[in-house]
């Protein structure tokens, strides 16, 4: 897959209402579930109990957070598309967030992307992205949602 390279707000203005691309499938492991819940003090027992997910779980063994598929974004996102002559990225805004299905460990997921809009504010780029996380094999996305990122261009 090669990556869309935007140098400039005008090139980022070429394709409004476009698709960006599609990031690469990634498989969500049983440590990366258990390292987020670390991190975030999350360790409800639908993410990390994979014995008790089995036995007592409406989806047969554990599922990664909400926000660790989130989180996933910029990575994913980076795969899509590479922003040159910038001297700042800012996430500026997460909005319409909508969890769909549920990522069940050992799932792949990917994300697409699609530029919704862009606004010139005084020299910084407001990004407004729609955005899909995907799961191999399944009809129903993990999320759909709206994100926003200002790109200070040089």
């Amino acid at each position: 897959m090669e990556k869309l390279i935007i140098r400039s707000h005008e090139e980022f203005e070429k394709h409004v209402g476009q698709e960006l691309g599609v990031s690469e499938y990634m498989t969500v492991t049983q440590e990366q579930i258990n390292k987020f819940a670390d991190a975030t003090f999350d360790h409800q027992w639908i993410h990390v109990d994979e014995e008790r997910a089995k036995r007592e779980g409406a989806f047969g063994s554990t599922i990664a957070h909400g926000y660790l598929t989130l989180s996933l974004l910029p990575y994913m996102w980076d795969q899509i598309v590479q922003v040159e002559n910038i001297k700042m990225l800012v996430n500026y805004g997460i909005e319409s967030f909508r969890f769909s299905q549920p990522v069940v460990v050992n799932s792949k997921i990917r994300t697409r992307v699609k530029l919704h809009s862009i606004t010139n504010l005084r020299g910084i780029s407001k990004v407004h992205l729609d955005v899909t996380m995907e799961i191999e094999g399944n009809r129903k996305p993990a999320f759909e949602g709206d994100i926003t990122f200002l790109y200070h261009f040089i």
